[in-house]
């Protein structure tokens, strides 16, 4: 438990050395709110992460595909942050985004980290790795928001970056988030053609649960 706690408050310390330490002030009330809803979002995670899965996070077991995803990923999102921290703290390329917007941005935010947190708390396979984790008993999980849509951490992913740069201000801090937005829909056609491959009752859970990300369209 110190081990996670000391690497949220060391995860928490480089957010705010970039967005601040980019914008050059401290004064950005959304994004001490933004802060807030991140750090929030994590403390009500580690409660409910099954112990097992957060080992697997950690170091994810052997095999699978699409192993270096989140890898990949991470030079995208802090390119977003820094974006965001300079366009809204020194340069205002954006302009003044209402307040409205704004909170409205907040509210997607953790609403779709809710989401997340709820798929993570009842799916404890949710490796960052598309694999099988046999070792740890990996069957189906249909239940909490799998009963909507085949993968809700990744539709909560999506919608999290489509919130994040008006919650911070910046319309132009979305522009890095594009190859984020491809690379994750390509994991979601990547699992779904492993897990319908590999993973027993799969094809089955796929006709009774019929969209992949947002109900209705895909």
């Amino acid at each position: 438990m110190w081990n996670i706690a000391l690497r949220v408050i060391l995860g928490i310390g480089v957010l705010m050395a970039i967005l601040f330490g980019c914008a050059g002030r401290w004064n950005l009330p959304f994004v001490w709110a933004y802060l807030a809803v991140l750090v929030g979002a994590t403390i009500a995670t580690i409660p409910v992460i099954d112990p097992g899965l957060l080992r697997e996070r950690a170091k994810p077991g052997p095999g699978g595909v699409d192993r270096n995803l989140r890898f990949i990923a991470v030079p995208f999102f802090l390119g977003h942050l820094v974006v965001a921290a300079l366009d809204a703290g020194r340069f205002q390329w954006s302009g003044t985004i209402p307040a409205g917007v704004q909170a409205a941005g907040l509210a997607g935010l953790a609403a779709s980290l809710a989401v997340s947190i709820r798929a993570v708390s009842v799916n404890r396979f949710f490796s960052p790795v598309v694999r099988i984790q046999s070792e740890r008993g990996h069957h189906l999980v249909t239940t909490g928001p799998y009963r909507w849509v085949r993968h809700p951490g990744y539709a909560a992913a999506l919608a999290s970056m489509v919130c994040s740069g008006p919650a911070l201000g910046s319309w132009w801090s979305m522009l890095p988030l594009v190859p984020m937005f491809i690379l994750l829909l390509r994991r979601t056609v990547i699992e779904e053609r492993y897990l319908h491959e590999h993973l027993e009752g799969y094809r089955s859970y796929a006709k009774t649960v019929r969209y992949r990300l947002i109900p209705g369209i895909w």
